[in-house]
């Protein structure tokens, strides 16, 4: 019945290659050499009589049958190793990108209560300040973003809209009462694309001299405000493990402005797999107990 299909090797050397867009790359990761992928590569080309890539300096690029052949590839090989994962038991790997406050304040924390429910899954956190593109890294299973709210879809769900207020360490707060005193510390984004949350919005008009403070990710905020140099203008939904700890508490007087949004983002490919489904049902889950 299925006499006439290629090897499943050439298949998997073939998906590689396309993923990645180098041979080199594909060796790489399937740890052979180049010339091995090379050989790979045209053996099959011959066995369907046709190119699958285009070989330029120092680049490869994907023919029209590369790219319906790479599509197909892939989702195949996806749902065959999904298989026998389950038949077998064995571990998988859960590969998920976010940026890296959300993943050093909320996700890490909280990632133990996940593997106690699915220890045969090992998830692994890709952190990144710019959006990954699903077509070209196939291996991320999932992303969780942070932007505006402009609606969802059918690969975009909604998780959670933030609040941001001010932050400080008891003993801080304590040798610093009025914000009017305080050092003040915000984020200044690393992705331009996000509309600015800043201290201008909260004490606008209050306060004369600012004594501002800047870092480009909020954890580095985070970590300032918990190292007692001043009050930190960041998401409630990234301090909460500090609040719980009673290492950080909400600057007295002070009014919390909505945020962004948090969304999780899964590709077309991912939509029925068992361990990105089980992995998104215990994110909302974090977030409706939270």
């Amino acid at each position: 019945m299925f006499s006439h299909l290629p090897p499943l090797n050439s298949i998997r050397v073939f998906d590689s290659a396309a993923r990645l867009k180098s041979f080199k790359a594909a060796a790489s990761e399937l740890n052979v050499t180049p010339t091995a992928v090379s050989h790979q590569i045209r053996g099959l080309e011959n066995s369907l009589g046709t190119l699958l890539f285009e070989r330029k300096t120092r680049a490869i690029e994907l023919t029209e049958e590369g790219e319906k052949l790479a599509q197909v590839a892939y989702l195949a090989l996806q749902q065959l190793s999904t298989v026998v994962s389950e038949l077998t038991d064995t571990q998988t790997t859960l590969t998920v990108s976010t940026t890296a406050s959300f993943a050093a304040m909320w996700l890490v924390p909280r990632l133990e209560k996940f593997h106690q429910l699915n220890p045969q899954i090992q998830v692994v956190v890709k952190t990144g300040e710019q959006l990954d593109d699903f077509d070209r890294d196939k291996r991320i299973d999932l992303i969780i973003r942070y932007g505006r709210d402009d609606g969802e879809s059918l690969h975009k769900i909604k998780l959670v809209t933030e609040t941001v207020g001010a932050y400080a360490t008891p003993r801080y707060l304590e040798n610093t009462p009025r914000i009017e005193d305080a050092c003040l510390i915000e984020t200044k984004w690393k992705n331009q694309d996000l509309p600015s949350i800043s201290w201008d919005r909260v004490v606008a008009g209050k306060i004369d001299a600012i004594n501002r403070r800047y870092f480009d990710l909020e954890h580095h905020v985070i970590q300032a405000a918990l190292a007692d140099q001043g009050v930190a203008l960041v998401s409630s939904l990234l301090v909460e493990t500090a609040i719980k700890q009673g290492w950080l508490v909400a600057f007295p007087n002070q009014p919390r402005i909505t945020g962004l949004a948090y969304f999780l983002m899964i590709p077309i490919h991912n939509a029925h797999n068992h361990k990105v489904r089980g992995f998104q049902e215990w994110l909302i889950n974090e977030f409706v107990v939270a």
